[in-house]
């Protein structure tokens, strides 16, 4: 079939939105139409280079949709089910989805080959194949992917909405509540306030932290965080630790994660001056992939014990917390229509991560 897609071709280069082919899903596979996709941060990394993939590739991984069609062997989902796409396909066998770690599953391996887990493509433009995003490529009106990557869930939550937890509202929430494991009481501190870093203030503040410090220059931003749950917006490391420390009686910080836009060695020093004994940094953002060095205080992280942690997807697990995630949604425990600051038309792609660069959006929406 025909579809509209959003296609990177070339390093630095604009999203280019064109009609392109599409083949019918092979066996475990499921194709989608696409009703919402987050406009995340990672796919930006594609446009820089900051995550290394082949071109062309169909961007975005961030979406929901209603399966139209399924390949041999699908058995969990069929034709008319809304599903959200989680970007961590689980098989459910390998030794990680085994051990309960299935945002670590061994078909993770694919996530930015290209192709599908088979080894072939299933996009094609200008006589060439177009790889995928995270197996996904939600940029599109219709897509193909794994059985192992759609999550059904219930036909009453709105989609537009669902889409934000197959990527940015579980890894933001799950750098708190499960990698860094918040506890009533703790005192938090976020670092960057974007479509995961929001996730995070509302995962500290759901898990039940006293304190919670949202650092972020932008103004807009540190008014949404306190919207969503913080108890103090301020503007650079600097202050924060005054306010932290005020806060503690010198104790410091539990957690402080890290979500800002890229993840800088420069970044880790700073974010341990936050945290007190056996205080947690969780890395969240996404670093350089050529980047090797970090400035840290060696003395410092073993007398006080802290701890320097990195965190995919939150360490959550798609099949168990997507789910769960849309029940706190429809109880509201769970903010997700705040998320959304705007939606935009495929064909307002470019324009959309104009305003995401600019510090305009928590989270920009394309709807279908």
């Amino acid at each position: 079939m025909k579809t509209r897609a959003a296609v990177l071709w070339e390093l630095g280069g604009k999203w280019e939105v064109e009609e392109i082919d599409l083949d019918p899903p092979n066996a475990h596979e499921v194709q989608v139409k696409m009703v919402a996709s987050g406009l995340c941060h990672s796919d930006e990394h594609l446009v820089t280079g900051d995550i290394p993939i082949a071109l062309p590739v169909l961007g975005g991984h961030e979406g929901a949709g209603i399966v139209t069609e399924v390949g041999e062997g699908v058995t969990d989902v069929e034709v008319g089910d809304h599903v959200v796409m989680s970007f961590l396909p689980s098989c459910g066998k390998c030794s990680y989805c085994a051990r309960g770690m299935t945002n670590l599953c061994d078909s993770g391996a694919a996530l930015i080959l290209g192709p599908q887990l088979d080894g072939t493509w299933r996009f094609h433009a200008r006589g060439e194949d177009v790889g995928q995003m995270c197996l996904l490529g939600t940029f599109t009106e219709h897509t193909v992917v794994p059985d192992q990557s759609v999550v059904k869930i219930d036909d009453d939550i709105p989609l537009e909405k669902a889409a934000l937890v197959g990527c940015g509202v579980p890894t933001g929430f799950g750098s708190v509540v499960r990698t860094g494991a918040v506890k009533p009481g703790d005192t938090v501190v976020v670092m960057g306030i974007g479509g995961i870093g929001i996730n995070a203030v509302q995962g500290a503040r759901i898990g039940g932290a006293r304190n919670i410090v949202a650092i972020d220059p932008v103004e807009f931003k540190r008014e949404k965080a306190m919207e969503l749950g913080a108890t103090h917006a301020v503007s650079d490391v600097d202050e924060a630790w005054t306010v932290v420390a005020e806060l503690t009686r010198g104790q410091l910080a539990d957690i402080c994660v890290i979500t800002t836009d890229v993840a800088e060695g420069d970044y880790i020093a700073p974010a341990l001056s936050l945290v007190g004994k056996r205080g947690k940094v969780v890395v969240t953002a996404i670093g350089h992939p050529d980047q090797m060095e970090i400035k840290t205080n060696l003395f410092e992280l073993t007398l006080y014990e802290k701890q320097i942690l990195g965190s995919l997807f939150g360490s959550s697990n798609p099949r168990h917390d997507i789910p769960r995630m849309l029940e706190m949604y429809r109880a509201g425990q769970l903010k997700l229509d705040e998320l959304v600051t705007r939606e935009y038309s495929l064909d307002e792609i470019n324009q959309g991560y104009a305003d995401m660069l600019s510090g305009k959006n928590l989270r920009g929406v394309i709807r279908f």
